[in-house]
């Protein structure tokens, strides 16, 4: 950690309080200062002085300015629940609307007509997505799938990914997931539509995206703050409203797959 002053200024107590920062920085950001004090063996008062002794108004400022300097999803985290007030499931839902509103205020309506024109008119549909965003991979997947569309999960990684990728040329479409930063595995599947020809759709959480970054076809979705717990529920909104333009635009052959699956359901459906 950073701080404005220096370690030989401090007190053995106010270094211990340095050392647990440094070595449990995640831990120390969900405790309360009664908790932090407990830890160590020592008061309140103690850590306050901490505090302001490193040039931090409070505790509060304390924990603060840590997070700050963190990065981590425990961070992040943190950031959400120090809220004021602490967590309510209620604010946290207002919340999510917040994302879908900025999601919607910032909705570029030909791009996303674009994007609607890459999937329904693909010869084939390659899927990738890695950690938090292979469950709207699946998503995708699956809602397309039921469509009739010839669509496919890439691996998330290594050489499968490259497999599978080698089968991607033109005339199809790529979707991937570029939110806080593009992956290695992203920056490979942009990299090789220009060898390739194949179409990149990227659903993204950044207006402003170095060049090389950028897929053909961006789709924003707002997912938070920088500091705080990033929520999936504006790009699942975003991926389904996908979903359902590409349906709209397929007509009769969507809804025919769709009613040829329900069929299959009601004749074999008691069998499996």
């Amino acid at each position: 950690m950073q701080f404005s002053v220096d370690v030989g200024d401090l007190t053995r107590s106010e270094q211990k309080i340095l050392e647990f920062i440094n070595t449990n920085r995640d831990t120390f950001l969900y405790l309360s200062i009664g908790q932090l004090a407990q830890a160590l063996d020592m008061s309140d008062a103690t850590v306050s002085r901490f505090a302001r002794h490193v040039g931090c108004r409070d505790y509060k400022s304390l924990k603060a300015l840590v997070m700050e300097q963190s990065a981590g999803p425990a961070a992040k985290m943190a950031g959400t629940l120090g809220r004021e007030g602490g967590f309510s499931p209620a604010a946290w839902l207002e919340h999510q609307q917040l994302c879908l509103s900025k999601t919607a205020q910032q909705l570029d309506e030909a791009e996303f007509q674009r994007g609607v024109e890459a999937v329904s008119g693909a010869r084939r549909i390659f899927i990738h997505g890695k950690n938090a965003s292979a469950s709207l991979a699946q998503m995708l997947h699956f809602r397309l799938r039921r469509l009739g569309l010839n669509v496919s999960l890439l691996p998330s990684g290594g050489s499968e990914l490259l497999e599978g990728l080698a089968q991607a040329g033109e005339e199809d479409t790529v979707i991937l997931f570029s939110f806080s930063k593009l992956s290695k595995e992203g920056r490979v599947l942009l990299e090789q539509s220009r060898r390739a020809g194949y179409r990149t759709l990227a659903f993204v959480s950044r207006t402003c995206m170095p060049l090389e970054e950028r897929a053909d076809i961006s789709l924003f979705a707002y997912r938070g703050e920088t500091k705080e717990y990033h929520s999936m529920a504006a790009p699942a909104a975003l991926a389904d409203a996908l979903v359902v333009a590409v349906t709209e635009r397929l007509g009769s052959q969507g809804v025919q797959a769709l009613e040829r699956l329900h069929q299959m359901k009601k004749d074999y459906g008691g069998q499996l």
